[in-house]
């Protein structure tokens, strides 16, 4: 009977335990003139738990002289390839302090694909197209969405507490992070932004 009543704690304690659950958060984004908003990016940095680093891969295309997507969010050591679906070469570079790189003019695909290994904003550019400019947000956190143009995105996440930031590249007065608890029942979040119509700089990335 000892035996059974311990192995009883011990499942109960497992089941109670941070992170046991898992919780579904829905963020839905309008623009202060009630616009749905796109390209919103939203990070939640776990505060109970530090999550195990990982190496994924992503694609940013340049189609028509435009960078697509033009807003991507990645976790920490992602490794990014460049491929040309152009008819004409590009030259894509970043002087963004996380992760400075340059490739030479090429049509095609790159050789190799960048390592996105220091967390911030990157701002991509291509040096024979002034107006081609991207957006990579590049993140620790393995909790992380974009919204589409619906403006509502979800996410399933651990119970437990974390740091949510908001960025968009044109975004006017960013509201600071703030702490949520995700339990084990479905929450949705509504954010309001106030965006520029004709910016005329990047909104600073939330730290």
């Amino acid at each position: 009977m000892r035996r059974y009543r311990r192995r009883v704690c011990a499942l109960l304690v497992i089941s109670l335990a941070p992170g046991a659950f898992a919780g579904t958060v829905t963020v839905d984004v309008t623009t202060t003139t009630g616009i749905k908003a796109a390209d919103v990016v939203i990070v939640f940095d776990p505060l109970d738990a530090t999550p195990p680093p990982s190496h994924g891969k992503a694609t940013i295309d340049q189609v028509n002289k435009q960078y697509v997507p033009r807003v991507t969010v990645v976790r920490t050591g992602t490794a990014i390839t460049f491929p040309n679906s152009d008819h004409i070469r590009h030259q894509v570079y970043s002087f963004s302090k996380p992760n400075k790189f340059t490739l030479k003019l090429y049509a095609g695909s790159p050789p190799t694909p960048v390592n996105f290994d220091q967390p911030g904003l990157v701002v991509l550019g291509c040096n024979i197209h002034d107006h081609m400019v991207a957006f990579v947000g590049v993140v620790d956190s393995p909790y992380f969405v974009k919204t589409p143009p619906s403006g509502t995105a979800e996410l399933t996440m651990p119970a437990g507490r974390y740091r949510m930031r908001v960025w968009h590249p044109n975004e006017i007065g960013a509201a600071p992070p703030r702490e949520i608890t995700v339990s084990g029942e479905a929450m949705t979040i509504p954010l309001i932004i106030d965006l520029q119509g004709a910016p005329t700089a990047v909104a600073a990335w939330p730290e």
